[in-house]
């Protein structure tokens, strides 16, 4: 496989699993807005715009001017426009690597975040972040039901996992310096599609040590970091089988499988105490195995930047 058709599946699965975590966290991030008259609301919109590490801006920040900035910045791949909008163009490129099917399902959605967008305009963002959850779903549905396992597939499916490895970080690291039960915690499981998941798990109220290790360590849970780094360490292994005398050289499967080991045998106890350095850890995982992944498939010397303005 080309190493640029490689790399634009990879992108591929990064910018639509982006956009759909995002649209989540929004329509939890403002739904707790207007039902929590308590809550400080430039506070909770600076401190979500530092989660997604995008930069604040000046002068007061509210919902609507967060929104604007997660959900409709055309010129950043950080918005769920423009991650949208970076994956069609990637997958303009590699036409003849993906199914027709599924450049019709992104080239459709692109086309309609404009009708989308006037809509939210009128009526309030819930129904924008409800299209692109639904559309998302469509994509993923699409990309396992009519693309073939091979190398594409698992370029794909690797970028969805380290993205959502990170996103899932991200969304725990706000919320690691409370130990108090509260509906932050409720709010911080629905941004990870997990609220209903946990419910049936554990059959009790939501505790922070549990849902800790739900989010970081459930086996099953495919939004979870260890499942997530499961993925995409079987995604490398597949793509690049071969091992020397002394074990990995693949420098992107041996952090993944690092950092997973690291987890595999760590106890539930432990994560509260450790989870802020272990949530930086994670980050720096992701960042670094973007790197390796870049110089071992795509002949880059650096991944490009998470909140970056520009499609690769």
């Amino acid at each position: 496989m080309l190493s640029r058709v490689a790399e634009s599946l990879y992108w591929l699965g990064r910018y639509v699993e982006r956009a759909e975590d995002t649209a989540r966290l929004l329509d939890v991030h403002v739904h707790t807005l207007l039902e929590d008259p308590w809550v400080d609301e430039h506070r909770a919109c600076c401190d979500l715009l530092g989660v997604m590490g995008v930069p604040v801006p000046e002068g007061p920040v509210d919902a609507r001017r967060t929104v604007q900035l997660l959900g409709f910045a055309p010129g950043s791949t950080s918005s769920i426009v423009g991650a949208i909008g970076g994956a069609r163009e990637n997958a303009r490129g590699i036409r003849e690597a993906i199914s027709s099917e599924l450049w019709e399902s992104l080239n459709v959605t692109y086309h309609s975040l404009r009708v989308q967008e006037a809509d939210a305009a009128r009526r309030g963002p819930f129904g924008f972040f409800r299209y692109v959850r639904e559309r998302s779903a469509v994509i993923a549905g699409t990309i396992d039901g009519t693309m073939p396992r091979d190398d594409g597939w698992r370029f794909l499916v690797l970028g969805r996992s380290i993205e959502r490895i990170d996103m899932t970080a991200r969304l725990l690291w706000a919320r690691a310096g409370s130990r108090a039960a509260g509906a932050g915690w409720t709010a911080l499981l629905k941004s990870c599609s997990a609220h209903e998941a946990y419910l049936r798990t554990y059959r009790a109220a939501v505790e922070p040590e549990r849902v800790v290790e739900f989010l970081v360590l459930d086996r099953l849970f495919p939004r979870s970091i260890y499942a997530s780094m499961l993925v995409a360490e079987q995604c490398l292994a597949e793509l690049d089988p071969t091992a020397g005398r002394t074990g990995v050289d693949n420098a992107a499967r041996r952090l993944v499988g690092r950092a997973r080991t690291d987890l595999e045998f760590r106890l539930a106890d432990e994560l509260l105490a450790d989870l802020p350095a272990l949530l930086d850890r994670t980050q720096t995982t992701c960042s670094t195995v973007g790197d390796a992944v870049s110089r071992r498939f795509f002949h880059r010397e650096a991944t490009l930047a998470w909140a970056s303005g520009s499609s690769t």
